[in-house]
């Protein structure tokens, strides 16, 4: 009996908790993006685009009874896992946010999921941590990502290449978990595939001369050299030493690298690389593109991914009628995933009528946004070639 009454009590509190949280006036998101840093290009448009949906729902009025949503800013640096571990605590203990949307580079995601979000029950989705590790670390549920893991990036680049007929390559990669875990997943699928990796080396970031990586690199030889890198930090470096030298004049750069930064710094001497970004061709890009406008570049580097990101939290919320984290994260896949109707970029007010009403939803999104056991994201990607010194859209996979 004393069992039955507790439970009954512990509903009681639920559902008072959930009623409550169904008139609270404010909810707040966090954005924990690295803002400084080796990608610090990219995260503008990724936080505009987050803010974005946020704005959206706002507009609607239709989040818990009218809630409104406020994001709260905060730097994970991409690299520092103390810096990014601490503006999470930041977020939680001093901001009451109820979500995060990051962290973006996958070391200090990591960290955080493991020393902040999972010790407080805070759910995070990231647009962009693609790190195959992150898919073991004991989350209890709370870390989704919007973005593919790197295991899939492995084979998409294999098969890629495989296609140009680039039959061996010279790899660096930063030396992170980002880093390490996309190199490993590529040489592996490279290598069966029948190709070779004449060399697999590491480098470090923030560095101002990178000769002796380009020489190493530059003996091992290769058909093009693969840069799994960052944009504005050493794997810039690595190519302008590649470039100056004429150790390699053709690259192949996965998502870390691709961003305007490319075009401003190297224009056509890039002309004949190639690459590839998490992407879709699908009828939400076109619908998240009429939305954004000419406020930013909505095709950029994780900038739909973002917007989903924000989008899943807000809607899973109405569906479990709380913003409180225990209770809406499982509702994150479900309103993510068919059955039900589906959502589009502009189309969250309708959304939140849905929920509310009791219909079911398959949410879109601007990625084409499917879920996958556990949190992760099945993923496309779409493929770039330097054209005239410019990035242009070539496919999808």
């Amino acid at each position: 009996m004393k069992k039955i009454l507790l439970a009954g009590a512990a509903l009681t509190a639920l559902t008072a908790t959930a009623q409550a949280e169904s008139h609270m006036s404010e909810v707040k998101i966090g954005i924990l993006l690295g803002f400084t840093g080796p990608i610090e290009s990219l995260t503008p448009s990724m936080a505009a685009s987050a803010e974005l949906a946020i704005d959206e729902v706002n507009e609607s009025g239709k989040l818990l009874g009218g809630a409104k949503v406020s994001a709260v800013r905060a730097d994970s640096t991409c690299v520092d896992s103390g810096a990014a571990t601490a503006a999470a605590e930041r977020m939680i203990t001093s901001d009451g946010v109820k979500a995060i949307m990051g962290a973006d580079c996958s070391g200090v995601t990591g960290a955080v999921l493991t020393n902040v979000a999972v010790p407080n029950g805070m759910v995070m989705i990231s647009p962009s941590a693609t790190s195959p590790g992150l898919s073991e670390v004991e989350d209890n549920g709370l870390f989704f990502r919007t973005s593919p893991s790197d295991a899939r990036q492995g084979v998409v680049m294999t098969e890629a290449l495989m296609d140009m007929g680039v039959k061996s390559v010279a790899l660096t990669y930063t030396n992170n978990d980002y880093g390490k875990g996309l190199a490993d997943s590529f040489q592996q699928a490279f290598e069966e595939a029948g190709g070779e990796v004449t060399i697999s080396a590491a480098h470090e970031d923030g560095k101002a001369d990178y000769s002796a990586e380009v020489g190493a690199l530059a003996s091992a030889g290769g058909d093009l050299l693969v840069v799994a890198g960052y944009v504005d930090q050493g794997g810039a470096g690595i190519i302008r030493g590649a470039l100056d030298t004429g150790a390699f004049d053709r690259f192949h750069l996965p998502d870390g690298m691709i961003g305007a930064a490319l075009e401003e710094n190297f224009g056509d001497e890039l002309d004949g690389s190639t690459g590839q970004v998490p992407g879709t061709d699908s009828p939400g890009a076109a619908k998240f593109a009429e939305l954004v406008g000419s406020a930013f570049d909505p095709t950029g580097p994780y900038a739909g991914e973002s917007y989903d990101a924000a989008a899943l939290m807000m809607l899973a919320m109405e569906a479990a009628k709380s913003a409180e984290p225990g209770d809406y994260s499982v509702k994150i896949t479900e309103v993510a995933n068919a059955p039900g109707e589906k959502i589009y970029p502009g189309e969250l007010g309708k959304a939140l009528e849905l929920l509310a009403g009791g219909t079911e939803i398959d949410y879109v999104g601007a990625t084409n946004v499917e879920l996958i056991e556990p949190g992760e994201a099945s993923g496309s990607y779409r493929e770039i070639k330097f054209e005239d010194g410019k990035m242009a859209t070539t496919g999808y996979r």
